[in-house]
């Protein structure tokens, strides 16, 4: 809503005399609102956005144009964009009825060509990806704000919404064997390399459980985690008829990952978090 004051001066004789300064507010037939479809990101994720524009006015406007800064900050001495507009995806409806897909492009997104009928409302909807500039750690956000600006306009509208990284362990395997050529009756290693690339740790309560088939099948085992034995049915079980392994559901747990941005791109980096398990047994 934009305010506007005024004076008056009256003059005689010479003389002038300034009036009191009157206040008041003009208020816009337009509202704009932005909202996130799904309020949370992930690495790698796409955040898809609504924007409502009402005009509760008399008059239709046309050819207005949306912008979307896409949640830029300042970092490694420039301007970085955490979130990228996905090309294609932006789609808008008046009154409910789907438009030609409007032109759309850049960082900071324009999106121009818009109008909203009288006593009527215009919606648009995009997705933006995540880009190496979305922060990651815990409780971290992106907030980004639209301004609508165009003819009949003479404030520019904006409105902003906040989507919060998800709070996750995200964890993955790496198998890895030595030496890769073994004889019978050989000592064969197996190393189990488990990441945690999530802001999250994995701990007992996530029942991290890994499991495998060895063929040949191993006998005679030992088996370590970060370097500590681990028992026989206390920390996993094993089957010599069938090769068949397990670990015990919460022995294994996997740290969070660190994250750090980069002075000179202002990309965000991740170390993620490790464990690493070894079995090593005699084959056949």
């Amino acid at each position: 809503m934009a305010s506007f004051t005024n004076q008056a001066h009256l003059s005689y004789n010479g003389r002038s005399v300034a009036s009191n300064v009157v206040t008041g507010q003009m208020l816009s037939p337009l509202t704009l609102t932005k909202t996130a479809v799904v309020d949370t990101y992930a690495p790698t994720d796409t955040v898809t956005y609504v924007i409502t524009i009402v005009n509760c006015g008399a008059t239709a406007y046309t050819d207005l144009t949306l912008t979307d800064d896409l949640g830029a900050y300042a970092a490694g001495g420039q301007t970085v964009y955490p979130l990228s507009y996905t090309p294609d995806s932006a789609v808008w409806f008046i009154n409910g009825t789907r438009q030609a897909d409007p032109t759309a492009s850049g960082a900071p997104l324009v999106i121009s060509g818009l109008s909203v009928p009288a006593g009527g409302n215009a919606v648009i909807l995009y997705e933006a990806a995540t880009t190496d500039a979305a922060p990651l750690a815990e409780g971290c956000e992106i907030t980004n704000a639209v301004t609508l600006t165009g003819s009949g306009i003479g404030t520019p509208l904006t409105a902003q919404a906040t989507v919060t990284v998800e709070a996750q362990a995200n964890l993955r395997i790496t198998k890895s064997l030595s030496p890769a050529v073994v004889a019978e009756n050989g000592s064969l290693t197996y190393t189990f390399l488990i990441q945690n690339e999530g802001n999250l740790p994995a701990g007992a309560d996530a029942a991290v459980v890994v499991t495998d088939t060895f063929d040949p099948i191993l006998r005679d085992l030992t088996v370590t985690l970060n370097g500590e034995p681990l028992a026989v049915k206390t920390g996993y079980t094993y089957d010599q008829t069938t090769g068949a392994f397990a670990t015990v559901a919460g022995q294994i747990t996997v740290p969070a990952a660190t994250f750090s941005q980069s002075t000179e791109t202002g990309d965000w980096e991740t170390v993620p978090g490790e464990a690493v398990l070894t079995v090593t047994g005699t084959v056949g």
